[in-house]
């Protein structure tokens, strides 16, 4: 028997999972996650101001493991010594055969201690309840966002539209980015059009600039400017678990694996998902759903070739695109090199975001108060 163990139980852990579930071959299947739940991360901004119920968004692991066949261990991984095909957990130590790692992204303080204590992320179906719970119970003159990214601008508009319902609208909200523009590597008409639609919203941006520390409920942003009654929302950038910063493996700055076409590390490891590093033709992709699920898929499929020893399969990406989804359905995207404005990528954002929710008890309550029911 073979001993299959799957670093993470995000997109493409599950899609991993999922594949090896099909396979007739004698293997055992493990998972290791720090998380008990699943968490449906692209509509968590959506719950701040769509009320969204974040329970609908979370789903047992150990649901998927009944339903893949799996054995799932609630642990987090503290080293992988690939050498040896060994690693070591905070609770045991598992050896293996064959390993996928697809642990994923977590949000990325850059080192800063004082912001990581004192900002609220968007990691989880936690963070988000979180900060819900902190908006409905208390009243700020200013709510920033820091990071210009897809995630800050879904943030910043769905918290315009939350505080619209609470009635708390002439309250500022600020987008600090620090790069030059906001979206990055996006072209540009699509950052035009993102930043018409936030100054229409009422959505403040601060670019080249930082927030340098929080200090009794005020904001101080670069230059020493300070903003009293403040709160804070970090979505500025992400980066992979801690584990792989220590492997002695190629990475990007963000600490991504550098892989092959088939996704292949080592003879016996493979990686997928955020975890991954893929070049496709002269660029390397962009880290989304659509491409960790299918980069899950081939991984396993790449596993059971080599137990068969077969010829290893590539990884080819289908980019269909991407939407930037804004709360007030002015979303814009690009959809096979069809660029899109307004209310129909919003509809796609969601249509896509009910396919892909697991679980159909998630997908009915998702459904219900996307449509405004309870």
């Amino acid at each position: 028997m073979k001993k299959i163990v799957i670093i993470g139980a995000g997109f493409a852990g599950l899609s991993a999972a999922e594949r090896l579930s099909k396979s007739k071959l004698d293997i055992q299947v493990t998972v290791i996650d720090k998380k008990q739940t699943f968490d449906f991360l692209p509509s968590l901004p959506d719950c701040i101001g769509r009320r969204i119920n974040p329970q609908f968004l979370a789903y047992d692991i150990n649901k998927a493991a009944r339903e893949f066949r799996f054995d799932y261990l609630n642990d987090e991984v503290v080293s992988v010594d690939l050498e040896n095909n060994k690693i070591q957990a905070a609770l045991q130590n598992l050896d293996y055969d064959y390993l996928i790692i697809a642990s994923g992204s977590e949000t990325n303080f850059y080192g800063n201690e004082n912001l990581m204590h004192n900002a609220c992320k968007v990691d989880s179906v936690e963070d988000i309840a979180n900060i819900i719970n902190i908006i409905k119970a208390k009243d700020f003159n200013n709510y920033f966002i820091c990071g210009g990214g897809y995630t800050g601008v879904e943030v910043a508009t769905n918290l315009r539209l939350c505080l619209r319902k609470l009635k708390k609208k002439n309250r500022r909200i600020i987008i600090v980015e620090h790069a030059p523009s906001i979206l990055g590597p996006l072209p540009e008409w699509m950052k035009e059009y993102v930043k018409k639609n936030l100054n229409k919203l009422g959505i403040d941006i601060f670019l080249n600039s930082s927030v340098a520390r929080v200090e009794m409920g005020s904001v101080l942003v670069q230059g020493n400017k300070i903003f009293d009654n403040s709160f804070l929302i970090w979505a500025a950038g992400v980066n992979t678990a801690s584990f792989i910063k220590n492997m002695n493996v190629e990475k990007n700055p963000q600490g991504r694996i550098i892989v092959n076409s088939c996704l292949r590390l080592k003879h016996n490891c493979f990686v997928a998902g955020d975890a991954a590093y893929f070049a496709d033709r002269k660029s390397f992709l962009r880290m989304a759903v659509m491409f960790s699920i299918y980069e899950g898929r081939i991984a396993a499929e790449n596993v059971l070739r080599s137990i068969n020893g077969r010829r290893m399969r590539a990884y080819k990406p289908v980019d269909m695109g991407y939407i930037i989804p804004m709360a007030n359905n002015k979303s814009c995207g690009v959809l096979l090199g069809v660029k899109l404005k307004g209310f129909i990528p919003t509809v796609l954002h969601f249509i896509m975001c009910v396919y892909r929710l697991p679980g159909l008890k998630n997908k009915f309550g998702f459904f219900r108060n996307l449509i405004g029911i309870k």
